[in-house]
């Protein structure tokens, strides 16, 4: 598997993805690419979401898809933003102001509580075509605490306020590849590679 498409139009995820995937020697092409609008995700979970997309876009080209359907859960707010992280402030506005809007509201409800435990979770799906009975599913969960005060000008959504378990710096103040090698990202990328592998013996 050489090239896949991934089923994503978020900047921030596409740079991170095709980081990972390129040392495995996959060529990873951004689904606008091919002129494919995003899927929706009208799904409870982050799985039922990801598979939705994976096979969106694969129907959509014909070649094997990777989706990633990920979001930070926050335990003061019984798992919310979860599967809502992207519009959890609304839908108005450039994906930037989205940011701002959700790290806004994420700040005034956590000033409710003096619980700031929190995770990034991560789910991606990967099909071989639009109808793959058996995707591959591998997820990763990257615990932490938010800050509310926001750290940092890398990253994107909600990685200036949250602050990895064990260190001291928000995800928005670590170098990219470092971020790409401890995030939930990195970390369900890495499990993927394993069942790929797995599968490949």
């Amino acid at each position: 598997m050489k090239k896949i498409v991934i089923a994503s139009n978020n900047p921030g995820k596409l740079r991170e993805l095709q980081a990972l995937l390129k040392p495995m020697g996959i060529e990873a092409i951004a689904q606008a690419e091919f002129k494919i609008v995003e899927a929706e995700e009208p799904h409870d979970t982050f799985l039922e979401n990801a598979l939705a997309k994976a096979r969106h876009a694969s129907r959509a080209t014909g070649l094997p898809a990777l989706a990633d359907d990920s979001g930070l859960c926050v335990t003061a707010l019984g798992g919310e933003p979860g599967v809502h992280s992207a519009y959890f402030a609304g839908r108005q506005g450039s994906r930037a102001e989205r940011d701002a809007h959700n790290n806004a509201k994420l700040v005034e409800e956590l000033r409710k509580s003096d619980d700031r435990g929190a995770f990034y979770y991560c789910v991606l799906v990967l099909v071989r075509s639009g109808t793959d009975p058996t995707p591959v599913v591998a997820d990763g969960r990257w615990r932490g605490a938010m800050v509310l005060k926001p750290r940092g000008t890398g990253g994107f959504g909600y990685d200036p306020h949250f602050v990895p378990r064990g260190g001291s710096l928000t995800a928005a103040e670590l170098a990219a590849e470092e971020k790409n090698r401890v995030s939930h990202r990195g970390l369900a990328l890495m499990a993927l590679a394993r069942r790929l592998a797995a599968d490949a013996t």
